[in-house]
């Protein structure tokens, strides 16, 4: 099979992203893009030069073998059905909806129909995210003990994000627990299976706006998990730490990319580390060709819709029980 054919709905930062990656990946050609932004097409030829902005969503799906869908959280399911109806194959952003039982069901029929589906957490084709495993398989961790999740931000949406703040704002389909907390759960979840909510604490902003402080505790069986998030309270754009403690030591994801190891009572980085901004190249070359996978069939270890859903039925009862 040559390259497969990408599809891209929705180009806002995250479309541009996969598709600037998608240029200089050998088995990806862009078969065209579409989104209702003016703005998304003058981008979308910047960006990729000559590859098809197309008249609407489904012609995108018509002309792909994989449909990428960058857009709110709202259309997520009724784009990736038509792809599904079409017989495409689906890479979805999360969440995978607005409405926690829409999920359910989509899910439930996706897994039916055995679709060709994946949801992009880029952890799961992350080098750093690869280092903490093997620390763990090299016993440098033991039997955890407790797992620490910490997310910061100067302000939200971040300055990058600005676009996309009518709806990354506001509470129905924003807010950071959604859109960056889920991918350390989606860590957890990978590292230490499944998850509950013990307890949560969230406050908002003013009328419809996403939250600005959060605070719960989780468990993975037997082992707890705190998790919390401001904005507001530090003067760098983010700040993030994923640390696993265990009878034999500590392991922590520090900034998306780095990969730290507590030794003699100081946190010593891997000898590969990479900064993030360094990092994220690598890791969408790596979510694309197991994209590739995907579309013909092949193993793969892209998160799947049904650990899409587990993470958000987390996130959304952090947010419900934890509404002040």
């Amino acid at each position: 099979m040559g390259a497969i054919t990408l599809g891209i709905v929705g180009f806002g930062v995250m479309g541009e992203r996969l598709a600037g990656a998608a240029l200089s990946h050998p088995d990806i050609r862009i078969a065209g893009g579409w989104d209702p932004s003016p703005r998304a097409a003058a981008r979308w030829r910047e960006v990729t030069g000559a590859a098809p902005f197309l008249p609407d969503a489904d012609a995108v799906i018509e002309a792909c073998d994989v449909l990428y869908i960058a857009t709110p959280p709202a259309a997520h399911i009724p784009l990736a059905r038509r792809a599904f109806k079409a017989g495409k194959a689906v890479f979805l952003e999360k969440p995978l909806a607005t409405d926690l039982d829409e999920a359910a069901a989509f899910v439930a029929e996706a897994e039916e129909g055995r679709a060709r589906a994946a949801v992009n957490f880029p952890m799961a084709s992350s080098p750093a995210v690869e280092q903490v495993s093997r620390w763990r398989r090299d016993g440098h961790v033991g039997a955890p003990l407790r797992l620490d999740i910490v997310t910061d931000f100067a302000r939200w949406p971040r300055h990058w994000q600005a676009a996309a703040a009518p709806w990354l704002a506001r509470r129905q389909e924003g807010g950071f627990t959604r859109e960056v907390l889920s991918h350390f759960l989606f860590l957890a979840l990978r590292q230490l299976g499944p998850l509950a909510v013990v307890s949560a604490a969230v406050a908002y902003g003013d009328d419809d706006a996403a939250e600005t402080a959060m605070a719960a505790e989780l468990r993975a069986g037997e082992i707890p998990l705190s998790v919390s998030g401001t904005v507001g309270r530090i003067a760098e754009d983010e700040q993030h730490s994923w640390t696993l403690s265990g009878e034999a030591g500590a392991i922590r994801l520090r900034n998306w990319s780095l990969a730290e190891r507590l030794q003699d009572g100081s946190w010593q980085p891997a000898a590969e580390a990479l900064s993030n901004a360094e990092m994220r190249p690598l890791v969408l070359q790596r979510q694309l060709s197991k994209l590739r996978a995907l579309v013909e069939g092949k193993p793969q270890d892209l998160a799947t819709l049904r650990e899409a859903f587990e993470v958000q039925a987390i996130v959304e009862r952090i947010l419900r029980n934890g509404a002040m």
